[in-house]
């Protein structure tokens, strides 16, 4: 047996550091212990093989794993997030709400990233699409090392418009290159933000882009996947008036038929989850 042992040493690393307008990249100074199995090597040995032989050490793949994880951006009230502790026999879980997380970890399990082919999580709100989503991006970190993003469709809108403003610095092309370039990505949230002209475009730059390049997208939305008002013309008067908006009028008929090339639809129908835990928990 190797003496267990633990070493500190100062090192400097280049990170990301968020100044509010931008990201400026900046050198840290951190610590770190040397793991006492590869002593610093970042190999570890091989046993039972007869000509010996080295694979990469646990550390190495934590330290990988968590350098991915602060990367994807995930906000803080979604850290907790994971498949395992997806809930789905709360009080009047719908039976979708199950399928979608067995749907969850077959994609997981099948994913190839060549295929670029991405889910579309439609359902009310708080049925927990976004603890799926999140679920789903913390699965392939972890098991297939994949470059990661979680976006919030609101914010980033709101980071591209800021853009434009003469005095912060960042770029429209700077605030979307992240987006463009996730190995997947997470979009929030879609149709969350009032249709314009503006969004519009937007919204097919970002998933034209995607789509082109062959990249996975995973994308939330609390807008039932049907057709704009416009194209939905055998709607009686009384019928049209109650109508909810969808997501063909949130983001284009254009665009939902490209979400449909891109996606594996979901469904994830219920009551909100979050109102049914705060009536327990104070009832």
């Amino acid at each position: 047996m190797h003496r267990m042992y633990t070493e500190r040493i100062w090192f400097r690393v280049a990170g990301w550091v968020d100044t509010g307008a931008k990201f400026k990249y900046t050198i840290m100074k951190t610590a770190a212990e040397i793991c006492p199995v590869c002593a610093g090597s970042g190999w570890k040995p091989v046993h039972g093989k007869q000509d010996g032989g080295v694979t990469r050490c646990d550390c190495q793949l934590r330290a990988r794993n968590g350098a991915l994880i602060a990367a994807a951006r995930i906000p803080k009230r979604y850290e907790h997030c994971e498949l395992s502790n997806f809930t789905t026999d709360f009080p009047g879980a719908d039976h979708l709400i199950a399928l979608a997380q067995i749907g969850a970890a077959r994609f997981v399990q099948e994913f190839d990233p060549r295929e670029g082919k991405g889910l579309l999580l439609v359902g009310g709100i708080g049925t927990g699409k976004t603890h799926l989503a999140v679920g789903i991006l913390k699965e392939l970190i972890a098991a297939r090392g994949c470059a990661c993003l979680f976006c919030d469709y609101r914010e980033l809108l709101k980071q591209i418009q800021n853009s434009y403003n003469d005095s912060v610095q960042a770029t429209e092309l700077q605030v979307l290159r992240p987006v463009f370039e996730a190995e997947v990505l997470v979009l929030d949230e879609l149709g969350a933000v009032k249709p314009s002209e503006w969004v519009w475009d937007t919204v097919s730059l970002i998933l034209n882009t995607r789509y082109n390049d062959n990249r996975t997208t995973i994308i939330t939305t609390n807008f039932a996947d049907e057709p704009a008002a416009r194209v939905a013309r055998s709607l009686s008067p009384a019928r049209a008036a109650a109508r909810e908006e969808t997501l063909g009028d949130r983001i284009g008929e254009r665009m939902r038929s490209r979400l449909h090339e891109m996606c594996r639809i979901v469904k994830m129908e219920g009551p909100d989850f979050r109102q049914k835990f705060k009536s327990a928990s104070f009832g």
